[in-house]
């Protein structure tokens, strides 16, 4: 007897449903978003953060309206939730600019120009700083108010860190523009803006921790001029000179 073979036709592969597709297809999404935001959190708290200048303190190197890039690895970076740092490039130099975390506010954060280093003698005679003995000279300093000093009790902090502080506290009398000579303590810095009779500095609110230094200004990648007449000035008034420009 003559049998005829069969051809076997082979069994169709499972259609893939619609919404098993849809599933996969979110789920690649929420993996690569996911990595995204893990890798712009680590970039961010190890190297570099952007900051905005919303004061005129550091005008004549630094305009409201710049926005910086803030190198964070040069100090050493903090690492998040465990007070400690990551060693760093170097430590902070005289006339750095860096920013740091307001000691009265430590929510805020403030960039100045550093002018103290720890063990410092500093103090202030008519608005030129001296340090060491020596004045200084500052050629990025600006004065819009020269003629004007005020004083108060708002620079009596300074009593606490005056040289030969038991002979000369009762007597001590400060200003904005003559101050000192105070020493600056351990492990802290004293800030100064470069706009100086427009700036709420060291002068007023005392010396930084280190331990406050969160970096030092690279570059500023965006700059505007605000106008509050306009709710489109950070299109219409970009200072296109200022963009790519480094901090020094």
């Amino acid at each position: 007897m003559n049998h005829t073979a069969l051809e076997e036709t082979p069994p169709e592969p499972p259609r893939r449903s619609a919404v098993g597709a849809i599933a996969r297809g979110l789920f690649e999404w929420a993996k690569s978003l996911s990595l995204a935001i893990l890798l712009f959190l680590l970039v961010r708290a190890f190297l570099v953060e952007a900051y905005r200048i919303p004061s005129g303190s550091m005008e004549g190197t630094l305009l409201v309206g710049d926005f910086l890039l803030v190198n964070k690895l040069v100090y050493g970076a903090e690492i998040p939730f465990t007070g400690r740092r990551l060693p760093a490039l170097r430590q902070p130099r005289y006339r750095d600019v860096v920013v740091f975390l307001w000691p009265e506010d430590t929510s805020k954060n403030f960039v100045k120009r550093l002018v103290g280093l720890p063990g410092d003698t500093l103090s202030m005679r008519d608005g030129t700083l001296v340090r060491n003995g020596k004045a200084q000279v500052e050629p990025y300093v600006t004065h819009t108010e020269p003629n004007a000093d005020p004083g108060g009790e708002e620079f009596g902090w300074q009593r606490e860190f005056l040289v030969a502080r038991r002979a000369h506290a009762a007597t001590y009398r400060a200003s904005r523009n003559n101050w000192g000579p105070i020493v600056v303590p351990a492990s802290h810095y004293f800030m100064l803006g470069d706009n100086r009779d427009n700036s709420l500095d060291s002068r007023y609110w005392g010396f930084v921790p280190f331990s406050y230094v969160l970096g030092s200004p690279i570059v500023v990648y965006y700059s505007y001029a605000p106008d509050s007449t306009s709710a489109l000035d950070w299109l219409t008034r970009v200072r296109w000179s200022r963009l790519g420009e480094r901090v020094h």
